[in-house]
């Protein structure tokens, strides 16, 4: 038994070179284009978290609040009508 890709794996790839059309609308516009994707650095990843979580945070205070304070209740339920 041999390791790595099988000579079966390569006759689907060559079966699927033969089934290739033409590309319309964007996908043709796109066809010369090179586009990469970086991962975001640590600093980016920072910023999202910290956002993510204290906008998680003030939810967890408001539905808190909602509950516990009748002024906060009521201030809600008017501006839900």
């Amino acid at each position: 038994m041999e390791k790595g890709f099988s000579a079966k794996e390569e006759k689907v790839t060559n079966l699927g070179s033969e089934l290739k059309t033409d590309k319309k609308g964007i996908a043709k516009f796109l066809k010369g284009k090179k586009f990469t994707y970086t991962l975001p650095g640590k600093k980016q990843i920072n910023i999202f978290g910290s956002i993510v979580l204290g906008l998680n945070l003030l939810l967890a205070i408001i539905a808190i609040a909602y509950f516990k304070n009748d002024s906060v209740h009521e201030f809600i339920f008017n501006i839900g009508r």
